[in-house]
């Protein structure tokens, strides 16, 4: 069973908040989270209607969901290793604020420029998650740290299905700047819940300089892998641009590894994350990542087809939200849940048993995809095995690194997560680009894209399983004498 090595504190040490405080630590936590990635789908219910609020074409518009994922991408990882140089707690508030101006930035937007500045502002908040469980392992007592970061891992997931209803209703009853207006609102609640209820974290990380050629290395490297996953599709696969990218990313990151190798305080230690039980669990995240995102942007859609299709279900944006949003209840269910079977079993058997859930789900959705019940059960499954992958793997990763890395290291297995969700969006997207019929002059995605989305969600979800399976967390223990023997609480 891999351990989590908690900071050591002092019975008297103001840190350590009694049980009182440390729910209520644990309940600002993860509702930070949930408002943070609930960001990522703020503007979905929004997606069709952006050319004409914006006065722009589509293919800009679509500016509006990608710099949000290039921003965050970038930010996760410098965030993480801010949060272990100079504490999470602080880094944890400073993250929020750049999401609130974004959100007011938006909520005044009538062109498309100031929208693309506001969301990309949105998207440097994404790193508060991996520091808010980072926190976790400074302040919460042994005893309840499994528990609390399945949760707070979970509320990726949580945020982004909840986020789903509550911006569809606002979207169809209400003016769509109030969306905005409402999340600059929750967001400016969760700083001055973290400023005045969250206690400060361990404060043994480096005080040496940041490594900010490592930052711009990397951060260039994401932008020219990720902007062509993006926008593949619209591009062409096979375009200069495309391949440019490809090949200047790949260059890029070549040259950030023999950076950080030899740098003397690197953003990322490529030494620890290449240690197996690391490695294998942030590839692990990326097929995880895969298969979450793959039924985010499937399900929607065929839900809100019209029935005359013959397999639309002919819902309004309201009610797709609401039956989403069974998956984000579930998560948060669940994760408890899935806690436990960690401090049973391991959070190795955790993650397995969580991918092989999700392929489950994919798999049930072949015979269901027919019926809004059905769906609904798809839904349910696949969230249950997200709640669970997703609890399982910041365990892992912090059972294997010391504790001045642990932000950095979460951050970095968030990052994996999200160029799963990337691959996801371009190879889902492709599919159903390719498999269409037209109806009213509009391409609409076949019954066999749908079909077809749901057997590749079901083989990367056992692929994910079976990379888990080979994580060698036993063996990583082994080579970590300096564990103590009381941290094996994972309850």
């Amino acid at each position: 069973m891999s351990t989590i090595e908690p900071t050591a504190r002092a019975s008297g040490d103001p840190r350590t908040p009694d049980a009182a405080h440390a729910r209520s630590t644990l309940a600002v936590l993860a509702y930070t989270g949930v408002i943070a990635s609930l960001m990522q789908t703020l503007v979905v219910p929004l997606l069709g209607d952006l050319p004409r609020i914006l006065h722009s074409t589509a293919a800009n518009t679509s500016w509006v969901v990608t710099i949000t994922l290039l921003v965050a991408a970038v930010a996760t990882p410098v965030a993480g290793r801010l949060g272990d140089m100079y504490g999470k707690r602080r880094m944890l508030i400073i993250s929020t604020i750049p999401i609130m101006i974004g959100s007011v930035v938006c909520a005044l937007s009538s062109s498309l420029i100031p929208m693309v500045v506001g969301r990309g502002l949105q998207g440097l908040g994404v790193g508060t998650i991996p520091l808010a469980i980072a926190l976790l392992r400074d302040v919460m007592p042994p005893e309840k740290l499994g528990s609390a970061i399945a949760l707070i891992s979970s509320s990726l997931g949580i945020g982004g299905a909840l986020g789903l209803p509550i911006a569809s209703a606002v979207t169809e009853y209400s003016n769509w700047r109030v969306m905005f207006w409402v999340a600059a609102g929750l967001v400016a609640v969760a700083t001055a819940l973290i400023v005045f209820v969250v206690p400060e974290g361990s404060a043994e990380g480096p005080a040496g300089r940041f490594d900010v050629p490592g930052a711009l290395l990397l951060g260039a490297a994401l932008v020219a892998l990720l902007l062509p996953v993006s926008k593949g599709a619209a591009w062409g696969w096979t375009s200069g641009d495309t391949l440019g990218l490809f090949a200047t990313s790949l260059a890029l990151l070549l040259i950030w590894g023999f950076w950080e190798l030899r740098a003397p305080e690197p953003l990322v230690d490529l030494r620890i994350t290449a240690r197996p039980q690391v490695l294998v669990t942030n590839i692990a995240s990326i097929a995880v990542g895969v298969g979450l995102y793959a039924l985010q942007l499937s399900l929607p859609q065929l839900m809100q087809l019209p029935k005359s299709l013959g397999y639309g279900l002919g819902q309004s944006m309201v009610a797709m939200g609401l039956w989403m949003a069974t998956g984000g209840v579930m998560m948060m269910l669940i994760s408890p849940i899935g806690a436990k079977l960690s401090a049973a079993r391991g959070p190795k058997v955790t993650l397995v048993s969580g991918a092989l859930v999700m392929a489950v789900g994919y798999g049930v959705a072949l015979p269901l995809m027919g019926t809004i019940w059905g769906l609904v059960i798809v839904n349910i499954i696949c969230s249950t095995g997200v709640a669970f992958a997703y609890g399982a793997m910041p365990a892992l990763i912090m059972g294997a690194v010391p504790q001045s890395e642990t932000a950095a290291a979460n951050s970095f297995n968030t990052l994996m997560r999200s160029i799963g969700t990337s691959v996801s969006s371009a190879v889902v997207g492709a599919v159903l680009a390719q498999m269409t019929i037209s109806v009213g002059g509009h391409s609409i995605p076949t019954e066999h894209g749908f079909r077809t989305v749901f057997l590749i969600g079901s083989v990367v979800c056992l692929a994910a399983a079976l990379i888990a399976a080979c994580i060698p967390v036993r063996q990583a223990m082994r080579g970590d004498r300096t564990r103590p023997e009381a941290a094996k609480a994972l309850a």
